[in-house]
């Protein structure tokens, strides 16, 4: 490793955090390892049938140290004294209640096992009554509609529903946060060092997308808006920020305690943190009016603009527009689903229930094969129902799914509605409504290019990054079949890992602007999505038949929402 500079993305996942080293030359990956939070594993500290999603601190402490410790063993010796910068991308909107030194309640000993003093994670849907108030308020108080660089609706998801709704359940918790901070900001502060929240440094990306920061606004909404909404807030923007950075800042060295527990030089400067999804949109090689699409368990969906061409234009329905959030200089917007692959998940979990609790407990074979039986099955379920549902024709009078199994994240978010099928006869079997499944999250994806269109934004191509992009070519062709446009999916294994990357080599010095460190670091294509004109002719009739019983679902929710 002599002379060569090395480089650190750090990716925060929702189960577990990955640490990649780059060679800073062109991008290489030197090593990588993965390490998954050992209490999130064992399900502590949330409720999926409340939508409590929590997080525990030492969790991201301890897997973050295993995974880096065991990337730096597996690197070429020297590799250490080479690190020059690490920069962390994290889930979000994934906030924490801090005391005065920064530091997560649930550090503290009082509440170590108190999931309202943890991480809320992004899909946390606690809050959606504190969203329709904010909602609510933003348009009816008569001052500024804090909202609008937000897509006009705020949700449930994000930073201030999320603090209020805590503050309203949990009185211990209000009695000792002193401020509030998203993961991204925390992790950065924890590895630089900082016990002073004041002092933490906090993103662009985060602040704009989720907090509804907006420099017009001199910040965060306004002290007498925050009151309004309910006077539990009252105080609470003076302890939070007014400032805001972009990714490309340093937010200090490596502190001398992390510098000793993983091996790493004094000198290893730290970036100013973000989100995934926007360092992954960097690590894939987002262009201007590129929608960049990151398929995981959910989506985010991510364009950027030149702030002279879009940057009076206000998107309606989105999540958020943020000067910088992606790229420094050039507009940020957000979209995404608030379930993809959650929903193949649901789907396999709903299939394995007679496995696991019939065959997995019959009698006739010995206990190590009723366990061989279940992991088998439940390892080659998804690949099975692929296949066959590949086999099957696409039927213009079929079955339809609504992909809303976690709520509608865009265009305009809504986590009250629910997921629905229909369509179904005695003759329907599993693989059909798989496919019926895949093709409602295609059809959801369509959903959302089609409003950027509607509000103005051009689409010049569409990039794919994450694991079902990687790893499901069914599913990336129905979903290129239905936008009806080519779908390009980067070489990288690790996109947002890369993206942190790219940002650490412009913190580091080696490069003098991100655009510089991406032409240099890129991955390149591993292959591409044309669509297919018959399939693409027969969805355009089917999305129709989708938007329908959408507006339906939607519009009868809404109403027995209002009969309760």
């Amino acid at each position: 490793m002599k002379g060569r500079a090395c480089v650190c993305g750090v990716d925060f996942g929702t189960d577990s955090v990955r640490c990649v080293i780059i060679d800073a030359a062109d991008g290489s990956e030197v090593s990588s390892a993965v390490a998954s939070y050992p209490r999130w594993s064992k399900g502590l500290f949330s409720d999926a049938s409340l939508n409590r999603f929590r997080q525990h601190p030492l969790d991201y402490i301890e897997a973050f140290e295993a995974s880096m410790r065991d990337a730096i063993a597996r690197a070429p010796g020297g590799t250490a004294s080479a690190m020059r910068a690490i920069s962390v991308d994290t889930t979000g909107s994934t906030p924490v209640a801090v005391d005065r030194a920064g530091r997560p309640l649930a550090l503290l000993p009082d509440f170590g096992a108190n999931p309202n003093a943890m991480f809320i994670l992004w899909k946390d849907h606690t809050a959606v009554r504190e969203a329709g108030e904010i909602n609510r308020l933003a348009r009816t108080w008569g001052g500024t509609d804090f909202t609008k660089f937000e897509g006009g609706v705020y949700s449930s998801e994000w930073f201030w529903a999320k603090i209020l709704h805590v503050l309203r359940a949990d009185a211990g918790v209000r009695s000792q946060a002193f401020s509030w901070v998203e993961h991204c900001d925390w992790f950065t502060a924890c590895l630089t060092g900082v016990t002073d929240a004041p002092g933490i440094r906090r993103s662009r990306c985060a602040a704009g997308h989720k907090a509804m920061w907006h420099e017009s606004f001199g910040g965060l909404p306004s002290e007498e808006f925050l009151v309004r909404l309910d006077p539990l807030l009252s105080g609470l923007r003076g302890r939070l920020y007014t400032e805001t950075e972009t990714s490309d800042r340093p937010a200090g060295v490596l502190s001398p305690e992390w510098c000793s527990r993983l091996g790493l030089p004094a000198t290893v400067r730290v970036g100013i943190g973000a989100f995934d999804a926007h360092m992954g949109a960097v690590g894939g090689g987002i262009t201007p009016y590129t929608l960049t699409k990151i398929m995981g368990t959910s989506t985010c969906d991510v364009i950027v603009a030149p702030m002279d061409e879009m940057g009076d234009t206000l998107v309606a329905g989105i999540c958020g527009q943020v000067d910088g959030s992606v790229i420094p200089g050039m507009l940020g917007m957000e979209a995404g689903q608030s379930a993809f692959g959650d929903i193949y998940a649901w789907f396999k979990s709903v299939l394995m229930w007679p496995v696991e609790n019939v065959a997995g407990k019959t009698m006739l074979v010995d206990e190590s094969a009723r366990t061989l039986l279940v992991e088998e099955v439940s390892d080659r379920l998804i690949e099975e129902l692929s296949a066959q549902a590949e086999a099957l024709p696409v039927e213009e009078t079929g079955v339809i799914a609504i992909d809303w199994m976690n709520g509608r994240r865009t265009p305009d978010a809504n986590q009250l509605l629910k997921g629905a099928v229909t369509g179904l006869s005695l003759g329907t079997g599993a693989p059909r409504i798989f496919r019926a499944l895949v093709e409602a999250t295609a059809f959801g994806a369509k959903a959302i290019a089609d409003r950027f269109r509607r509000e103005g934004v051009p689409i010049k191509g569409v990039i794919a990054l994450g694991g079902v992009a990687k790893k499901s070519p069914f599913i990336m062709q129905i979903v290129a079949d239905v936008m009806n446009v080519p779908i390009r999916v980067p070489r990288s294994e690790q996109t947002c890992a890369l993206g942190a990357a790219m940002f650490a080599g412009v913190v580091a010095g080696l490069y003098p602007t991100l655009a510089d460190a991406m032409k240099a670091m890129e991955s390149g294509w591993e292959r591409e999505y044309t669509p297919r004109a018959e399939y693409a002719r027969i969805y355009a009739g089917l999305y129709e038949r989708y938007a329908s019983l959408a507006r339906f679902v939607e519009d009868e929710t809404m109403a027995s929402r209002r009969t309760e």
